[in-house]
């Protein structure tokens, strides 16, 4: 099948609502939720003259995958994991293609995390690695920002949460895009111009489908949520001022800046 590029959009006539890109110039508005079924409604409105939202609402479950690439995990010098590494994300923290990340005040050594997003289609519940797939709804961009001060004291409680779940932390877009094979792709993150991460997702330890069926096998994953599946080596500092950009092939680029808070 034809992949197709799905978006949330906020204009003054319809409010929020979901769209097809169908070229990089203009949207055609969605009857329902693609989690219904990809219907046009053949509305169409110009890209310029909506706002790009997150591709996801805060309504969705985040799930973080933590040292998923072997060269990530020697970086970090740990070893690495013989099963997933599993977190849980606040989806308070989701922001759009172009929203700012705010750099809190208590914060001292932040991180960015570029990563694929994996967006659950339908119920999935003991699903095997050879049919995970046909649970997705598509893939997106992801950036797992981190402050690794407040991460390391939490690790070493056996917990992580406040450290990757700051407002505005998670930055994901700019569309799902469906239909994709997520079993190589190259994924390249720039700060201010300088490429800081170039992987590829067949270097992922657990893949795609065996992170759905890991997960699958305890807890049923609903429409809606968000499967982040780690970064590669390279993270490094951000700061306010900065632009962090990433692109993964076959999905587009997500762009944000830092920004102080106020």
């Amino acid at each position: 099948m034809a992949t197709q590029r799905i978006v949330r959009v906020r204009d003054g006539e319809a409010g929020d609502s979901w769209g097809l890109l169908v070229d990089d110039e203009t949207v055609d508005l969605l009857a329902d939720s693609p989690f219904d079924g990809l219907q046009p409604t053949g509305e169409k409105r110009a890209l310029a003259s909506v706002k790009l939202l997150a591709p996801i609402d805060t309504g969705a479950r985040l799930i973080g995958v933590g040292l998923n690439y072997m060269k990530h995990a020697e970086e970090s010098n740990l070893p690495a994991p013989e099963q997933p590494m599993l977190f849980h994300l606040p989806s308070t923290a989701i922001v759009g293609q172009g929203d700012d990340i705010v750099y809190p005040r208590e914060g001292q050594v932040i991180h960015f995390e570029g990563e694929l997003g994996v967006v659950i289609g339908r119920p999935a519940r003991r699903v095997s690695a050879a049919n995970a797939l046909d649970y997705v709804l598509g893939y997106t961009i992801a950036n797992d920002v981190s402050e690794r001060v407040i991460q390391k004291k939490e690790m070493a409680n056996g917990c992580m949460l406040i450290c990757k779940g700051y407002d505005t932390f998670k930055p994901l877009g700019p569309c799902i895009v469906t239909d994709l094979d997520p079993s190589d792709l190259q994924l390249t993150t720039r700060v201010n111009g300088d490429v800081k991460q170039s992987s590829s997702t067949s270097d992922l330890i657990f893949p795609v489908p065996q992170l759905i069926e890991y997960m699958s096998a305890a807890i049923t994953l609903l429409p809606g949520d968000i499967i982040i599946t780690g970064t590669p080596s390279g993270v490094g500092d951000i700061h306010p001022g900065d632009e962090i950009v990433i692109d993964i092939e076959g999905i587009g680029t997500l762009s944000n800046s830092v920004v102080a808070e106020g």
